[in-house]
């Protein structure tokens, strides 16, 4: 006769169990992959606003080493480039990766957060997911705002500022809500 080493007596787990801790954990999934999207849209608004404060431009998306001003479709051809200076968005863009990062979903919410600061009240939930459309408008909005005659460096470094704190005020958020 075989002896089977001690094992820990095992409860039998019902499907319910474990339908609850797979549950369980997808939440914690879901939250986990929030929180790390939150930290890298503030990491990138604070990249973005040093962009800025190093060189910012308006009428342009940014301004090369050699002061030759670019626009969207010439930094589309041109790929990755040094810059001496960009606009709110260009600044956005060029520090989530260059404009082949323009699609990517930090980018995007990014963006979706630059204009919910903008425009909207922090008590107010920020759509995340805006119908194409929608999020091309939003993106003039901020164009044109970066552009307008009286907009001054400063106003663009504080929005972006106000961007990262945001971003950490939804992370803080949602740190509290799963406690």
């Amino acid at each position: 006769m075989k002896v089977l080493p001690d094992t820990p007596d095992v409860t039998p787990v019902g499907w319910r169990a474990r339908r609850q801790a797979r549950r369980r954990l997808a939440e914690l999934d879901a939250l986990g992959a929030r929180l790390a999207e939150l930290s890298g849209i503030r990491d990138l608004a604070e990249a973005a606003r040093a962009v800025v404060a190093a060189g910012w431009v308006k009428d342009a998306w940014y301004v090369r080493p050699d002061a030759r001003r670019v626009d969207l479709a010439q930094a589309k051809r041109m790929g990755p480039i040094p810059v001496r200076g960009a606009c709110l968005v260009g600044a956005i863009l060029h520090a989530g990766g260059g404009v082949a990062s323009a699609d990517t979903q930090l980018v995007q919410r990014t963006l979706d957060l630059t204009w919910h600061t903008l425009h909207r009240g922090a008590a107010e939930p920020v759509r995340w997911c805006p119908a194409p459309p929608v999020r091309a408008q939003h993106l003039r909005d901020l164009v044109r705002w970066n552009d307008r005659p009286h907009r001054t460096r400063a106003e663009v470094e504080a929005l972006l500022g106000a961007v990262g704190k945001a971003a950490a005020r939804d992370h803080e958020r949602l740190l509290a809500t799963r406690e």
